[in-house]
Formats: structure tokens, sequence, C-alpha cells
């Protein structure tokens, strides 16, 4: 069964149809990657209206649906709506904004739905994992893995973070990633204490750690990689706390498994890094979604309630961020089964001393 017939599966739940215009349901339901593109589904039928840039490759690679040239997109949307009989089309509420909505509704000769029934059926398809995208994640990160042995190499005293994520995003582009999962952070010295920092011309001192934090893109899918590695020997305080998160990351990664709490989950590693007395230097949750975008359910929370399904990929990245010194993180991927989680981060994680 390919994406649109599960999304078909749920319609008569939804609306009549469903009308995607988002640049990754489009991906995900076609196949295809474009810029622009409209998505209609019905219970019993799927059109693909698309413009002169794409109907070619559309044409030739898209076999789930059909797909039409697109000529005057309201008229022929409405057309397909009169074939199918369809009164109600719902839209995707958590992609579509205010202005998109007032056209849709006055364009469009039936009822435009934007209850969020569509935007929730989409999540919970995309959230399971297929065998195709699971292969294109492991292959994403495979290029990061082999960058991170290449920059393992780059990385010396003097270097300028800006050096260090320049020749980092170079590797990967170069070795079959077709885009980076986001700009690569690296950061070295007190700059690790920030985690989403942004790499500058601060050069790497003996005594520092460098924290890398990056991902590569396969087929639509990204990766996403945290490691922090020391350059020169650090203080008994930086081993501390890399012993810390390492220890409450294996605990998390031992301890979860599909059915689970968000909060659950991220209760794994944050009560050990509390124990210790570091809680107030872990702000951000333990771990997000991976697949078709960089951030995407479920998420590993104090505040998520809900379930980490089985088939779903959720990160695994505690860390501990002490202001004007330093900070550690440590991020895997992690595939959920019913039993357990499979990890699909195979990089190195004690602390590499370079």
């Amino acid at each position: 069964m390919n994406n649109i017939e599960k999304l078909q599966k749920e319609l008569p739940s939804i609306a009549d149809c469903a009308l995607i215009t988002s640049d990754i349901n489009r991906r995900y339901f076609t196949g295809m990657k474009s810029s622009a593109g409209t998505l209609l589904v019905f219970e019993n039928a799927a059109y693909l209206i698309i413009d002169f840039r794409y109907i070619e490759k559309a044409s030739a690679t898209v076999k789930s649906c059909e797909v039409i040239l697109q000529d005057d997109l309201y008229e022929q949307i409405n057309r397909l709506m009169k074939k199918h009989n369809a009164e109600l089309c719902a839209i995707e509420a958590d992609n579509v904004s205010v202005s998109q909505l007032s056209q849709l509704r006055k364009q469009l000769g039936c009822t435009v739905s934007a209850a969020g029934k569509l935007s929730a059926a989409i999540t919970k398809l995309r959230i399971v994992k297929t065998k195709e995208e699971i292969r294109s994640i492991e292959q994403a990160q495979s290029i990061a893995e082999m960058g991170f042995e290449h920059i393992l190499n780059f990385i010396k005293v003097g270097r300028t973070e800006k050096e260090i994520q320049l020749e980092l995003d170079y590797f990967m582009l170069k070795n079959g990633a077709e885009a980076l999962s986001f700009d690569t952070i690296a950061l070295t010295g007190s700059s690790t204490s920030m985690p989403h920092g942004v790499p500058s011309e601060r050069k790497v001192k003996s005594g520092d750690f460098v924290l890398l934090d990056y991902g590569a893109v396969v087929d639509g899918c990204h990766s996403d990689m945290t490691r922090t590695v020391a350059v020169g020997q650090p203080s008994d305080k930086m081993k501390e706390v890399y012993d810390l998160v390492l220890s409450a990351q294996k605990n998390a990664i031992d301890k979860v498994r599909a059915g689970m709490t968000g909060s659950a989950y991220d209760s794994l590693a944050r009560t050990l890094i509390k124990l210790k007395g570091f809680g107030e230097y872990f702000q951000h949750s333990l771990g997000h979604g991976v697949g078709l975008e960089i951030h995407e359910a479920p998420t590993g929370s104090p505040s998520n309630k809900g379930i980490l399904p089985a088939g779903s990929v959720i990160t695994c990245e505690p860390g501990v961020y002490i202001a004007g010194e330093f900070g550690v993180r440590i991020e895997d991927m992690l595939y959920l089964t019913d039993d357990g989680a499979i990890n699909l981060t195979k990089a190195p994680k004690e602390l590499i001393v370079l």
C-alpha cells in the first residue's frame, strides 16, 4: 500500500477530499521533490496538478496518482470536485496561512475545512517510517559518520569554528548528501555552552571541547547527530560532565521502547542528570522525531504525554550547558520497537581526546 492509499483509508472520517500543497507532504505522498504543485486526494482517486516546470519529471516518476498539467488551477480543482461529488474539502491546517485559507474559500465551490483533521492524519502516517525511509535515513547517517571520521583529522589547535563547519559540510555534500539537514553547528571552548550557537572565527585552543551537531539528507530523509570531543587534556570537571551526559544517554537508549510516553522517555535521562546536581543545565527536550523534516513528531519532552509509536525515529540527545565554561551534548537516532530501540547511529561516543 502506497502513502496515498494509506491516506485514502483515513479520508472518510475527515472529508470528501484532501487538498495538499505543502512541499514536504506533497513529496511524502508522490515521492517527487518540487517547489510547487497541488495534490488532490479522493477516496477512490488522486491527482497531482503541477505546472510546466515539473510536468515532464512528474509524468515520468509519479505513479501513485494521475498527473495533470496545471492551467487554471482553481477551475481544475472545482471540475475534479464536481466529478467526484465532493462537498467538503480538508486542507493542511498546519501548513496553510490565513490568507491562503481565505483565497481557497473564495475560489473553491465547496466547503473548505481547516479543522486540523487532515494534518493530524498526515502526522499519524508520517510518524511511522517505511522501510524505504529507514534505508534513506541510514544512508544519510552513514554519510554523516564518514564526515565525523574525516573531521577528527581536521580539527586541531588554531582551526576556527567556521573552518570546521565548512570542511564538514563540503565533505558530506561531496560524498553523497543531497543537502545538509540544517546549518551545521561547530563550536569550541565556552561557545559550546550555547545549544544552538552559530560558528564564528573563534579558534580551537588546547583544553577545549569541540561540539559538532549536524546531519545529511538522502532522498529527502534527514540524519541528525551530535558529538563532543576534546582537543588537548580536558579538565576533571569537563570529564565528569561528559561521563554524566553519556551515562544519561545510555540509560535512555537501554530503557526506551514504543508505547512509552514522551515525558517518560525524557525522564530516563533527565532524572540522572538532576540527581548529579546538573538538572538546571539541561533545559531542552531529550529528543525529537526525524524524517522528511529535521524536527517532526514524536517528541521526548517533559510535557509530552503522548505515546511514542513503534516504527518512529527519535533522537536521544541529553546535554549539560554551563554558561561561560563549556557544554556537552551527545546525540544518536533511535528506531523504536515494542521491545526497545535500534540505534541507527554507529559513531563512537566515548570521550575522544585529539
